[in-house]
């Protein structure tokens, strides 16, 4: 055994003992989304037009396959592209497959606070289970104009709240000091979708923050790090297609089977690198059509895989399936 793989065992049996049993067994969450959110493609037909009834057909999979809640509408769903009428009706269609057999969230974000709010607001009307709210893209807010966009949103609804730290698509990074200040504020402040390999930010919010307030990774290839300083899940892509295995990593990893999980984890990465080797969700879409499962479809202005493309990216997936 390496000397890394048994710094891997040791750390990840100090931070089970001392905090995730802790949080997961003695404390409860503010929320419970669940450990494995995905978030979910919108299926396209030829006309890139919605086929609702392959949403219906891969929500009802994904809940059968390790999904504890579906994200609609997020950047994987193609979100920027929708009209509100399609949200609706996409909305509708995912929460009818669920049948109250997971959590529906809905993303509601926006750089503007002000459609944020209504974004919340029309969340809250439908009845979603919570809503995901990225940090403002584009106009760059200091951390002061973070907080303040976001208390308007936490006091604009009673929906538990999602934030979305996603620095390389925002062009800002939420600090651990705003998201504890944040989650100390506001009760229905419930979590953060992280996605940020900073290693040492996740340490200071999970310190920082309410014993209660819930951590996930925004990446699939950062679950398993990330939950050995104290997240609890992901908010995942590759789980369209390894959602059994990602909750089986999880599982294994949370009653101390620390190499089943890295194991698990090692099997599944080249998975996870090949699934973003172009714009999210081009790879995911091409993957999901080459079993079958929806049309490869995106709207402008992403484009569909080329062929060598296809053939490199199921060349890996194969491969990780087989093994």
């Amino acid at each position: 055994m390496s000397k890394n793989l048994i710094f891997f065992v040791i750390l990840n049996s100090l931070f089970y003992n001392k905090h995730i049993r802790e949080r997961g067994v003695f404390m409860a969450f503010r929320y419970d989304a669940g450990e494995v959110i995905t978030a979910m493609v919108t299926p396209f037909n030829e006309k890139r037009e919605i086929d609702y009834n392959r949403a219906e057909e891969l929500s009802k999979y994904l809940i059968s396959h390790g999904s504890d809640a579906i994200l609609v509408a997020g950047t994987t769903g193609e979100g920027p592209t929708l009209t509100h009428e399609e949200e609706f009706e996409l909305l509708s269609t995912v929460k009818r497959a669920v049948a109250n057999k997971a959590k529906v969230i809905m993303n509601a974000g926006s750089n503007s606070t002000q459609t944020a709010v209504m974004a919340a607001k029309w969340a809250q009307k439908e009845e979603v289970d919570a809503v995901l709210s990225v940090v403002p893209y584009y106009n760059k807010p200091s951390q002061e104009g973070m907080i303040e966009h976001f208390s308007a949103v936490a006091e604009s609804v009673d929906l538990p709240i999602i934030i979305y730290n996603i620095p390389g698509r925002t062009g800002v990074n939420m600090k651990p000091e705003t998201v504890a200040y944040l989650a100390e504020k506001y009760q229905n402040i419930v979590a953060i979708k992280q996605s940020c390999s900073d290693m040492d930010a996740i340490s200071e919010m999970i310190l920082q923050c309410p014993d209660d307030f819930t951590v996930y990774s925004g990446d699939d290839s950062l679950m398993l790090p990330m939950m050995a300083l104290g997240a609890r899940g992901v908010v995942s892509v590759a789980s369209h297609i390894f959602g059994s295995e990602m909750k089986s990593m999880i599982r294994n990893y949370k009653s101390g089977e620390f190499l089943a999980a890295l194991n698990m984890h090692k099997k599944l990465y080249p998975a996870f690198k090949a699934l973003f080797t172009a714009p999210n969700p081009v790879p995911v879409k091409a993957a999901l059509a080459h079993l079958g499962m929806v049309e490869e479809f995106v709207r402008r202005p992403l484009v569909e895989l080329s062929d060598k493309q296809k053939s490199e990216l199921f060349k890996v997936l194969d491969k990780v399936k087989k093994n």
